[in-house]
């Protein structure tokens, strides 16, 4: 095979046409051109596993070399096809396939076991308008104010502490084998969420994602003990559905995050500690409950959460648990969506059956159409394989957003000068590739979380890295999420430090401005709410990229280095971040300067 060349770029259409993920039943155009007049197949594993083997054909191409095309047809697929070119030359046999990332585009040869492409085939589904052009704003609501006139914390917990003031930094309590003993509080409630609404829209937000809100022993909630109620720090029933009520009056809509692969020890369901009036599976094996949950060796031995034992794993499928979260009339999905609620982020979506996550959104579409599931993802779902199952979350059946931490990885790399602006396109590009184009706009894009330690302080306090990674974070497709106190200038490390209450009254106004200034430019401008990606060939430290809808056009340029760059963009542009309260025209000299560390976001005119 000496001397052969071959080319196949599954992100450009004279290669593959359509790009990216197909709704099936649509055909795919394959292509790959090569040097030399060989024989070419495609092979191309189904949806189900089985290997198919397809001869191409053949026309010459005017720079002398061979371009070898197939149609394939998706209607018996739906899921995952993956597929790779074989290469025969004599008797000399090669293949091309995916490049050793896996991330799409051009790939390279292999003598034998080639890396697939992937195609990404999936059933039409739709997500709604308010949550795809929305910004969503995640609070931990003891973290963020307590909306009592007089400050006094709602029914304090037993064996618990709270804080001498809301300033003081997070702390846990903890045994010489690292559990838990005693559990912090600052009083953050549902009342100050319906106070600081206000605020919340200021910011431009029109979604809010509140951590757990249900009966717990933690702080964080992720231990349900009554899914039936708000936990009595944060309120009551009727204080959920008012902040509905009042969120919706002002624009807002709210997300709650539901955690159904575990429940906590100390709750009605299991009872470990016997706190609750109902016989839990802890006590007896006549428990209703009992089937819900997985032992060893009863009652000491059950499986739970990675190890935590205070986290028992439940039996999803259990049809008396599917019933009581999920089918049911009356069961704890549509319960709260009655009260308000206008979508779900599911915890630990890995631990969840697909059946379970079906029924999940079949429960959320007999409530109302316009709700969104959104599910923590922490890698590429689309081909996420957990439990040694590949998972069918954008298949069309269940989750309309998954968390973007791919997204986040990438900017921290980038910004922080990790990796160069070739390798970060090809990471965002991979993703727009493998994503049904619904999702991808879907994603929630998402710079810090609960579980993440404060952007601040991953970019080590640099405020001129910050506004580059807002920039990106608002600018790119996907659905934005600033974490409660982001936009303030909070600083934090791991977990409980990235979990300081909000600094009220000590914000870091230039930051604080900041965020506002460009989620108003995201809010104001379709393209970057609805518009398609390109991603332009640049300087190594420079992203430049295109949002375009209809005939609007905006261009976004960030320089990760402190020296200028010079881009190359016909104009004539307006720079959408006013300087001085004036909007800069960019004149049709097509050279445009980036300074250091600097951004543009430029609108076609």
């Amino acid at each position: 095979m000496d001397g052969l060349k071959a080319i196949h770029d599954s992100q450009k259409i004279n290669y593959r046409n359509p790009f990216g993920a197909v709704e099936i039943g649509q055909k795919v155009k394959l292509s790959i051109e090569t040097n030399k007049d060989i024989t070419v197949a495609l092979e191309f594993i189904q949806c189900n596993g089985s290997l198919t083997n397809i001869g191409m054909s053949k026309e010459y191409l005017n720079n002398g070399g061979y371009k070898y095309s197939v149609e394939i047809d998706t209607s018996d697929c739906l899921g995952i096809l993956e597929y790779y070119f074989i290469l025969i030359d004599g008797y000399g046999r090669v293949y091309y396939g995916n490049n050793d990332e896996r991330l799409g585009g051009i790939g390279q040869m292999y003598n034998y076991k080639p890396i697939p492409y992937q195609i990404t085939i999936y059933e039409k589904a739709e997500v709604p308008d308010w949550y795809k052009e929305g910004v969503i704003y995640q609070i931990f609501v003891d973290r963020f104010y307590n909306g009592n006139e007089d400050g006094t914390i709602l029914s304090p917990k037993d064996n618990s502490f709270i804080y001498g003031t809301w300033y003081d930094n997070p702390m846990y309590i903890k045994d010489s084998e690292g559990s838990v003993i005693r559990w912090d509080f600052y009083g953050g409630n549902l009342k100050g969420v319906i106070k600081k609404l206000d605020y919340i829209k200021s910011l431009g937000i029109n979604i809010i994602y509140l951590n757990p809100i249900f009966k717990a022993s933690s702080c964080h909630k992720y231990d349900t003990g009554d899914y039936e109620n708000i936990d009595e720090m944060f309120g009551t029933n009727e204080e959920f559905k008012l902040l509905c009520q009042k969120a919706k009056e002002k624009g807002i809509r709210i997300i709650l995050d539901g955690v159904f692969s575990h429940t906590g020890d100390d709750s009605k369901y299991f009872n470990k500690l016997g706190k609750y009036q109902t016989v839990g599976a802890y006590q007896s094996k006549d428990s209703p409950y009992f089937k819900w949950y997985r032992f060893n060796e009863y009652p000491k031995r059950y499986e739970s959460w990675w190890g935590v034992d205070n986290q028992p794993n439940v039996e999803e499928l259990e049809p008396s648990y599917l019933d009581y979260i999920v089918k049911s009339d009356n069961s704890i999905i549509k319960k709260w969506m009655k009260l308000g609620a206008s979508g779900w982020r599911l915890d630990v979506a890995d631990e969840l059956p697909d059946e379970f996550i079906q029924e999940v959104k079949k429960a959320m579409n007999q409530v109302t159409k316009d709700n969104v599931l959104i599910g923590e993802v922490w890698e590429d779902a689309s081909n996420k394989v957990s439990y040694s199952q590949k998972r069918k979350y954008l298949y069309g059946k269940e989750l309309d957003s998954v968390t973007n931490y791919p997204l986040r990885e990438n900017l921290i790399n980038f910004i922080k000068g990790y990796i160069k602006s070739d390798k970060f396109s090809k990471r965002i590009m991979s993703v727009y590739e493998n994503y049904p184009t619904e999702n991808f706009h879907a994603n929630m894009n998402i710079i810090g979380t609960h579980d993440t330690e404060r952007i601040l302080s991953v970019l080590d306090t640099r405020i001129e890295l910050l506004r580059i990674m807002v920039v990106l974070q608002m600018t790119l497709p996907g659905v934005p999420l600033v974490y409660y106190g982001d936009e303030a200038g909070l600083e934090g490390g791991k977990d409980p430090d990235n979990r300081k209450a909000y600094p009220w009254d000590r914000e870091n106004n230039e930051i604080l401005n900041f965020y506002k200034r460009v989620v108003k430019i995201r809010n104001k401008e379709v393209s970057l709410k609805q518009g398609n990606l390109k991603i332009y060939n640049t300087d190594a430290d420079v992203c430049v990229f295109e949002r375009c809808y209809d005939n609007e056009k905006i261009i976004v340029a960030v320089n990760i280095s402190n020296e200028d760059k010079d881009i190359n963009i016909e104009g004539p542009y307006v720079d959408l971040v006013k300087k001085n309260n004036q909007y800069e025209v960019v004149e049709l000299n097509n050279i445009i300067t980036i300074q250091g560390y600097g951004y543009k976001i430029l609108k076609k005119v």
